[in-house]
């Protein structure tokens, strides 16, 4: 049985602990880890083609299961993340904003761990590795409760953390998992206010609105992402194919691949028919609206591979080898269905026009805004954050892909010469 009061006093002795380590210590551990992740990766690829398996009879869509997928290529990869996190500065303790003020008090803000972290997550087993070595290397303690689908590769991965802390003197509580598939031990876990400091979640939609709603830790929601390109009349053709093309295809189960495709009405006949010859190539199906559709009458296309666009298509966060494509009069039609139809993770603007390219990057409130590139960039690593916890969309604390000086905060420092307020 799981005894969660008992780890959140865990984690808060070690969080006490981790705020002071030497910064050596904690690279220390990370090397150690990453070491280990390929040592044993034997272990794990065994412990994952169980949950594969299980997930497969299970029925589990797709997207899920490729997200649950280890190879020893990924955690080759993911041991390489690990030691490009020891590399980057740690931020705890780092200094800014100094000043003197009138009075003679030298003020300054310096940065601290938040704490405690919990993260519920589904699918993805390397969440389970990003996180222990963020949270590690910027001095807070973390429980994990990944999903049940993953319960197999999750044991694996904590066994190896759990030595890696043993190995280097670190309290076993720095990184914790509530080795569970009981749905009441999360209830449990999102209430415990008085020992977990920030809440993150990271998966569909309704584990965020059910953690928005009952729990009583704050909590930084993200990771949903309807993600939008608008190709402008001004954007070369060419490089835009390619770049939709890689947005859509180089991993389509992940929050950050492309879900639809704005075109301007003035290219809309030739462009379209261009992105359907290059993408269904590569196995994409396509919801057009009834401009759009109009675009392809008299090409030659797969008629099971295109569709007219349902009420729902473009709102819908797909996760799969499916694109929405809709034709727009123009760039503020294409900002105004962004506005109403984006869920503020990755939106991007094709164009070789600067002012419509900076009119965009203004009017777009999207966590990450792209210019002439693919979406598929929203990623700690790609960034050069080195992971992620998570990708966030709020607009409190942080935004983005969430990195090392994203779970830290900061106190005010001020020192005197024995003074007193008049």
């Amino acid at each position: 049985m799981v005894n969660l009061h008992e780890m959140g006093k865990l984690a808060r002795q070690a969080a006490r602990h981790l705020a002071v380590l030497d910064p050596d210590r904690k690279n220390q551990a990370l090397i150690a880890l990453a070491d280990l992740l390929v040592d044993q990766s034997g272990a794990v690829l065994s412990a994952n083609a169980i949950d594969i398996h299980l997930a497969e009879e299970a029925g589990l869509p797709p997207a899920m299961i490729d997200r649950l997928r280890l190879s020893a290529a990924s955690l080759a990869e993911l041991a390489g993340d690990v030691r490009k996190v020891a590399e980057l500065p740690d931020p705890v303790g780092t200094v800014f904003d100094q000043k003197v003020l009138a009075n003679g008090l030298r003020v300054h803000r310096q940065r601290v761990p938040i704490g405690v972290l919990a993260v519920i997550y589904e699918s993805r087993p390397n969440v389970t590795v990003d996180v222990s070595s963020l949270a590690l290397k910027s001095g807070n303690a973390v429980i994990l409760r990944g999903g049940k689908e993953t319960l197999n590769s999750n044991r694996a991965l904590l066994k190896i953390i759990q030595e890696t802390l043993t190995a280097c003197a670190i309290p076993p509580g720095a990184v914790q998992f509530v080795d569970s598939s009981d749905r009441a031990d999360v209830l449990a876990l999102i209430q415990m206010a008085d020992d977990v400091d920030m809440l993150i979640p990271r998966g569909g939609a309704g584990l965020h609105r059910f953690c928005r709603e009952k729990s009583r830790i704050p909590v930084m929601t993200g990771g949903i992402g309807i993600c939008h390109l608008f190709v402008d009349e001004s954007a070369n053709q060419e490089m835009a194919v390619k770049i939709i093309h890689n947005a859509k295809t180089q991993r389509p189960s992940v929050c950050n691949s492309l879900d639809t495709v704005l075109v301007h009405h003035a290219i809309a006949e030739g462009f379209i028919p261009a992105i359907i010859e290059h993408l269904q190539e590569a196995g994409v199906e396509f919801r057009l609206d009834p401009a759009a559709m109009e675009c392809i009458q008299g090409v030659p296309y797969s008629p099971e591979m295109v569709s007219l666009a349902g009420p729902d298509d473009f709102d819908t966060e797909w996760l799969s080898l499916i694109l929405g494509v809709r034709v727009v009069g123009g760039l503020d039609q294409a900002i105004e269905h962004i506005q109403f139809h984006s869920t503020g993770h990755s939106d991007g603007i094709l164009t070789r026009d600067e002012g419509n390219a900076n009119r965009f990057i203004q009017q777009v409130d999207s966590a990450a805004v792209y210019v002439n590139a693919s979406t598929r960039f929203t990623d700690g690593g790609q960034l050069g954050l080195g992971a992620e916890v998570a990708v966030s969309t709020q607009r409190l604390h942080a935004r983005g892909p969430m990195g090392l000086e994203e779970l830290t905060t900061y106190k005010w420092v001020i020192r005197g010469d024995d003074h007193v307020r008049e």
